[in-house]
């Protein structure tokens, strides 16, 4: 789950909390939204600790080295 999929989780999540006063016989919709917004932080946290990780495991990338073409003498 991507942290863009762990967002729209929270989101809806929250809708269903909070933003639907309907009702839907033998379903309730807050207690789908708070598994929903559950959800969708654990992935978040997931998401971000596994970003982290991988940016700890690259190694930084050096500049190009590029040869010289011609030397230019400055006054």
């Amino acid at each position: 789950m991507g942290i863009g999929t762990s967002i729209f989780l929270i989101a809806v999540g929250a809708i269903l909390r909070w933003g639907v006063a309907d009702a839907i016989e033998g379903v309730n919709l807050a207690v789908i939204g708070l598994i929903l917004m559950i959800a969708g932080v654990v992935g978040l946290a997931v998401s971000l600790i596994w970003a982290n990780a991988a940016s700890r495991r690259a190694e930084p990338v050096a500049p190009a080295e590029r040869p010289v073409v011609r030397e230019r003498d400055v006054y």
